[in-house]
């Protein structure tokens, strides 16, 4: 099969928009990363979405909508999720809730929820819109690759296994959505992601977070999730953790002969002189959005072993701390 890589104009978003109907999969942009789509109400169209990425049957997929009430076709929603929609959608936050009868059982992987979210991306919106139907989506790599946020980054994972990509540039967050279960008392974060967990419960109250923790831990024991080419470990987050960072990075590119780069904040730059290094911007926000970007770019240029910057807990930095725990297998320097 050949994969084409199209601009995310109108005449090609339409383009991609009749192929869904048809049943054929799409990879699009999204505010948080690309996308996977196939018609969700589509039994034999969300198959090939498994096919291509070597995704687990077991593994449910979003389905993302064109507008809000696009939401009450596919799943019942209770009072909180309501909150919740109203507040942050279109956004990067999924809600998990009791599922339609007219959702395949292979989108849900057999149980009686959906996941279900609104992007807030214009390229998105305006395919789903005009495909009709309820698009299942689950991120456009292969399983255990970074997720990806350009066009390119799909087509190195996928080429040969989809027929066309629609290029909308880089993804703005850069991070996936959160995931939030609905179904449960109290709500309880499957996934944190793009939007702040204690963002959410100023809306519903207290949430359950201890998945999220076991998930991170349990990666400290096996790598799960994603993959890097290049290896990669992360410092704990102290004032002078550039000190070992350096010491690391000496030892394993002169002893070892590693081909080592440094993710970095922007302002910490200074602090590693005569190394590699790869900025991660001003904010541990802009470090979140770059940090999949970043791993790409550094495995096209051959470094084969990373050494990330830790940053703080809390907040974007809970979320950024658990996406390095992941990829590193829970390598702390």
């Amino acid at each position: 099969m050949d994969t084409v890589i199209l601009e995310a104009n109108e005449e090609n978003i339409a383009k991609c928009a009749e192929m869904l109907k048809k049943g054929e999969v799409v990879a699009f942009p999204t505010e948080t990363v690309y996308g996977l789509g196939a018609n969700a109400l589509d039994a034999v169209a969300a198959a090939k979405i498994f096919k291509a990425k070597g995704r687990p049957a077991t593994n449910p997929l979003i389905i993302h909508v064109a507008d809000k009430q696009q939401i009450y076709s596919v799943a019942e929603v209770n009072e909180g999720a309501r909150k919740l929609i109203d507040t942050f959608m279109p956004g990067a936050l999924t809600l998990v809730l009791p599922k339609k009868g007219n959702v395949p059982d292979i989108v849900t992987a057999g149980y009686d929820t959906v996941a279900v979210r609104m992007p807030d991306h214009k390229v998105a919106l305006e395919l789903i819109s005009k495909a009709g139907v309820p698009v299942c989506a689950p991120s456009a790599n292969t399983s255990a690759r970074p997720s990806p946020t350009r066009a390119s980054h799909v087509y190195d994972d996928l080429k040969g296994k989809i027929p066309v990509i629609l290029d909308g540039g880089m993804c703005p967050l850069g991070l996936e959505s959160t995931i939030v279960d609905m179904t449960k008392t109290p709500p309880k974060v499957l996934r944190a992601g793009a939007v702040e967990i204690d963002e959410v419960a100023k809306v519903i109250g207290d949430l359950d977070t201890e998945k999220v923790m076991v998930d991170t831990l349990a990666a400290l024991k096996v790598p799960v999730g994603y993959v890097p080419k290049a290896e990669l470990v992360f410092s704990a987050f102290y004032d002078n953790m550039s000190d070992v960072i350096n010491k690391y990075y000496d030892s394993n590119k002169n002893v070892h002969g590693y081909r080592p780069v440094i993710f970095c904040m922007n302002f910490n730059a200074d602090k590693y002189k005569g190394r590699n290094v790869m900025l991660m911007g001003e904010s541990v926000a802009e470090y979140a959005k770059l940090l999949f970007e970043r791993i790409r770019e550094a495995e096209n240029l051959d470094y084969n072993l990373i050494i990330a910057e830790g940053v703080p807990m809390g907040g974007m930095g809970t979320t950024v701390l658990s996406r390095l725990i992941k990829l590193s297998g829970g390598k702390v320097i």
